[in-house]
């Protein structure tokens, strides 16, 4: 499964909605880009101190995943797909997707713009 920066700040969170999403994940993938979204959310948090030291005690558990050759090829094929119906989605959002499918993972967001995406399977919690 790969999250959202709404997933990972939920996760962080402790929010119970999200539990059984992470009980059933045999992967768990953060992707770069949501990993610069969440710490630049932090930043401007009056409780960084505590996010920050949330996220050094879990990153160790998770797959951090950097953008690849394929990742670009993927968000190429999206962006013009979705410019192409008038429905662009946000330019982080659309790497997520790229991401989504190249590795083929559902997603974990409550973001409904995902659901643009042909063939991304996004679970909201």
């Amino acid at each position: 499964m790969i999250l959202d920066t709404n997933a990972l700040s939920a996760w962080a969170d402790g929010h119970p909605a999200c539990r059984p999403a992470f009980a059933e994940a045999r992967r768990v993938v953060i992707p770069v880009i949501v990993l610069g979204e969440y710490q630049y959310g932090i930043r401007q948090s009056r409780h960084r101190t505590r996010y920050e030291e949330w996220l050094a005690g879990n990153i160790p558990l998770v797959e951090v995943r950097p953008v690849s050759p394929a990742t670009a090829s993927h968000y190429a094929d999206l962006r013009l797909h979705l410019k192409s119906t008038g429905t662009p989605i946000p330019a982080n959002d659309l790497w997520i997707a790229a991401m989504v499918k190249e590795l083929r993972l559902p997603l974990l967001s409550n973001d409904a713009h995902f659901d643009l995406v042909p063939g991304l399977d996004r679970i909201a919690f």
